[in-house]
């Protein structure tokens, strides 16, 4: 069949099931090497291209290919392995074929398809079974044939995660690999499947012989891999890139000559001085000493490496920047283009490092390779100077619309840093971006380029009506929903406050005439909020306008977009509404309002009573804006009961994710079924004893209506012991308002399983809140572990620990909640009240004085008043709600400090309720 003819009846060949009849060519006797290897491209052709198979097809599949063992073409048994693994993952008992892969494995086989077999075995085994096979993999990673050893190297990559301790077993062989091999060894294999050896017309004894390379590509490998068996022993680590380094003044290439495996250790270098500032100084002579390695790979990885150091400084990045200046005018594309890429990137934080460099960037600006003059030009821009910003935004235009979206956007960031260095070219920056704008692109790119306007609209106040001008063209034609509605919600916060907010209603109304729903709704409610704050000018005109424009929208098709057009409506009939859905600076955090709606939802008796939105703490737009964007917590909460040093490097969840995760961890506790929603946790555990001790305990304290409940997290850190029966003995005061109702044990703690002890207590009077400290005793069996059984023994002894009392105070019944200070104290002035004056002679200074009161009456600070802008007299403003129906209160601190006398504080509070004043004044 001639190549015409197989392009002609490509889709015929190439359809799944086609392929699964014409297997049969598997079953034939004699088999044909020629058609199998045909099939076998094609079955491999499928996979690659996202064909999927069932498993019974790839089952079916597998075992036809398996037949093919019997023949010994290398050729095929070659393309017989690759479908072996591509279906391995999918097919049923392929463990059954080990037998026969393991005969091509054997040692003394000098074989072109013996590295394939390695591969394929790696992928067909198991835990259970890598035992069994280990002695091969050892013997191969040892191997004198390059290929062979590389191939169970990288096999032990992929069987590190299901057999670690087997793994670190091959650390002596790996070590061997990473030795340069003689030069006799690599002579003693140079025959090859491609020619043989002597000028013989046959093959050598033994079959086809793998092709041995001098690139001494397994030091690569091995090194890979005896950085993941070491990886979580730093100083380990530590120690073998000082050995492979080969110290300062010696040269690397004297233990590792592969240019690639230099350039892991360089990153491996990298990541330890980030992680230990201790031995900065130790990695960065090795770092510096490799700038000056033979290989040009090695001497950018090098430069790279110290360019992304944390915090350094010009002297230290003299030398690499020089080096990239020299490879800047290479006469290799790729030295070119990793030059300028690692330039580009240091000049974001170090423009004046770069800076050298301007003379060989701008020979780059006529490049052919585009991409290379689109680095360099937006490297200028950010080390150029105000003169040069005109010139070099005429060259970019020249070629722009030969550039990728992806190098466009790098434009666009480059566009948007020099519009903030030089804000007075900002005309000339807005052009560029909304003629951008109008060119062809995907989401990502005209995104890049709406945040860039969105940065000048809030940190260049003079290119507000342009630039806003721009965006009211843009979504004319913008075919992006997303972005249509991000643009009118700046229109609605930003229009009403320009000096002619009426030419944008135009742009917003048409989009609720030619828009989608989503985007509609985004509309009315831009209207609205010009109605609200623009609707008294020219005598109301405005607001009556609005007011037509909103009730058309009531007969829209959609319900969210009549919802809004009803509820701005009713906001423009009521002004005393606007604060709270227009005006408001505050909103509800999410995630409590959440864990509040989930609560309610399923409680069976909540359905007689309405949702109360005031228990709901509120934050402010920054902080929401914040949560949004901060990644989910949830893996964190759930490992808090682990040791402290196992959340270390976790990243800290907010406190109201905190409360989320906590109440859902409760609602699975059948004991706390009848307690109704949780209204607030402890944020952050709080530490009962010393980390080092042999038994880690932290507290949290949760609040419901007429209960309290006390989470004990326990580690036990003795690995040979096991504590059963464990459980915690709290002694409250006889006046605290307490009454203890049950512990909840745990029955079993070893060190790899920490456990949970929850004890509850009543709140005889929910109208009083409780404080004070209480002793705490740790409870429990402790039981040896058996060596050989690693079974805990039968017979143990009962113990005891103490740890450290828990403390409960104001701060643990009040929630943070941000409001509008000033209309909100105004409103509780007929509320309860009351003034105190404190002396604080402990405060050292205001600052400090504001950052206790923070912490212990737990309140929300309010307009930046927690940072003092005076040393001797501030305010303090403080915002929150009480749990157990103590509703708002709020807290004005005003304090005077004089040196020797500390400070001295009068503390006004206001709240809903007497018990709240009171908890506030009384935390004091």
């Amino acid at each position: 069949m001639s190549k015409r003819d197989d392009e002609d009846r490509g889709p015929v060949l190439h359809d799944k099931s086609t392929v699964i009849q014409e297997a049969r060519v598997f079953n034939e006797s004699p088999i044909s090497p020629r058609k199998c290897r045909s099939l076998l491209a094609r079955i491999v052709y499928l996979l690659y291209c996202g064909e999927t198979f069932t498993v019974q097809e790839a089952t079916q599949l597998f075992f036809g290919v398996t037949k093919l063992f019997q023949h010994k073409d290398p050729a095929l048994r070659q393309m017989m392995y690759l479908v072996i693994k591509e279906l391995s993952p999918i097919a049923e008992d392929v463990i059954m074929v080990t037998s026969s892969i393991m005969k091509d494995m054997q040692p003394n086989l000098e074989v072109v398809y013996r590295a394939n077999a390695i591969r394929a075995l790696c992928r067909i085994t198991d835990a259970q079974a890598i035992q069994s096979v280990e002695r091969y993999f050892k013997s191969a990673i040892v191997d004198r044939s390059t290929s062979i050893s590389s191939a169970s190297l990288v096999s032990a990559y992929h069987l590190h995660p299901m057999a670690r301790e087997i793994i670190k077993r091959w650390s002596n062989e790996a070590s061997e690999a990473l030795t340069p091999k003689s030069s006799s060894s690599s002579n003693a294999s140079s025959s090859s499947y491609l020619g043989f050896s002597g000028g013989s017309s046959a093959p050598p004894p033994g079959g086809y012989q793998a092709v041995q390379s001098s690139s001494h590509v397994t030091q690569y490998h091995a090194l890979g891999l005896l950085f993941l068996i070491r990886q979580g022993d730093r100083m380990a680590v530590t120690k073998m890139i000082q050995q492979l380094s080969g110290g300062k003044g010696g040269s690397a290439a004297s233990v590792l000559r592969n240019p690639m495996a230099v350039c892991m250790l360089i990153r491996y270098a990298g990541k330890v001085m980030e992680e230990d500032p201790n031995v900065h100084k130790q990695m960065y002579d090795l770092l510096e000493n490799w700038l000056r390695h033979k290989s040009d790979m090695v001497n950018i990885e090098a430069a790279r490496a110290i360019c992304d150091m944390r915090n350094v400084t010009a002297t230290e990045l003299y030398r690499p920047v020089a080096v990239l200046q020299l490879f800047l005018t290479s006469p290799k594309p790729a030295l070119k283009f990793a030059a300028i890429r690692t330039l580009n990137k240091l000049a974001q934080s170090h423009p004046a490092a770069v800076a050298s460099c301007n003379h060989e960037m701008e020979n780059m600006i006529t490049d052919q390779n585009r991409s290379m003059a689109t680095y360099a030009i937006t490297t200028l821009l950010k080390t150029g100077t105000e003169q040069s910003v005109d010139r070099l935004m005429k060259q970019i235009g020249a070629f722009l619309n030969e550039l990728t979206d992806e190098f466009k956007m790098i434009v666009v960031e480059a566009i948007r840093s020099l519009s903030l260095k030089f804000p007075q070219k900002q005309a000339a920056m807005l052009t560029f971006l909304s003629n951008m704008l109008r060119d062809e692109g995907g989401y990502d790119f005209k995104r890049t380029i709406v945040e860039a306007i969105f940065d000048m609209i809030k940190f260049i106040k003079d290119c507000k009506e342009t630039a806003l001008a721009h965006l009211c063209e843009f979504i004319e034609d913008c075919e992006f929903t997303k972005l249509s509605v991000r643009i009118l919600h700046l229109l609605g916060i930003e229009g009403p406050k320009t000096p002619h907010p009426t030419k944008y209603i135009r742009y917003i109304y048409n989009r609720v005439v030619l828009e989608n729903a989503v985007v509609r709704a985004a509309a009315v409610a831009s209207l609205g909020k010009f109605g609200v704050q623009v609707g008294d000018k020219d005598g109301g005109a405005v607001g009556r306008s609005v007011e037509v424009l909103l009730n058309r929208c009531l007969d829209d098709v959609d319900d969210e977009v009549r919802d809004r057009a009803a509820m701005y409506l009713k906001v423009l009939h009521e002004k005393s509404l606007a604060d709270v859905y227009v005006r408001e600076e505050a909103t509800f955090s999410l995630s409590a309002l959440e864990a509040k709606l989930v609560a309610y939802v399923n409680d069976p008796e909540a359905s007689e009573i309405a949702f109360d939105a005031g228990s709901i703490p509120k934050i402010s737009r920054e902080q929401a804006a914040q949560e949004s964007a901060r990644p989910s917590s949830l893996e964190t909460m759930n490992a808090a009961v682990a040791p402290k040093a196992a959340l270390e490097s976790a990243p800290a969840p907010s406190a109201e994710e905190s409360q989320s995760v906590y109440a859902s961890q409760l609602a699975a506790v059948p004991e706390f079924a009848d307690y109704g929603a949780v209204h607030k946790s402890t944020s952050k555990p709080v530490e009962l004893t010393e980390s080092e001790m042999e038994y880690v305990v932290s507290a949290v304290k949760h609040v419901f209506a007429d209960h309290l409940v006390f989470q004990f997290n326990i580690a036990n850190t003795i690995p040979d012991t096991v504590l059963e029966q464990v459980s915690v003995l709290m002694q409250p005061s006889d006046d605290s308002g307490l009454t203890e109702d049950f512990i909840i044990p745990v029955p079993s703690i070893s060190a790899s399983s920490p456990g949970v002890v929850y004890v509850s207590f009543t709140r005889d009077d929910p109208t009083s809140y409780a404080a004070g400290s209480f002793p705490c005793t740790l409870k429990f069996v402790s039981k040896e572990v058996d060596p050989s059984s690693g079974e805990p023994e039968e017979d143990g002894y009962p113990d005891e620990y103490q740890i450290e009392e828990i403390e409960l105070g104001a701060s643990d019944w009040v929630v943070p909640s941000y409001v509008t200070f000033a209309s909100e104290w105004e409103r509780l002035k007929a509320g309860s009240t009351a003034t105190e004056v404190f002396a604080l002679s402990s405060s050292e200074s205001l600052k400090a004085a504001c950052d206790s009161l923070i912490e212990v009456l737990g309140m929300e600070p309010l307009g930046g008043s927690e940072i003092p802008t005076s040393t001797s007299v501030h305010t303090l403003n403080l915002s929150g709600i009480v749990c157990g129906g103590g509703g708002k209160v709020l807290a004005r601190s005003r304090m005077t400090f004089s040196t020797g006398q500390g400070v001295t504080l009068e503390l006004s509070v206001r709240a809903e309720k007497e018990a709240a004043v009171q908890l506030i004044i009384g935390a004091i």
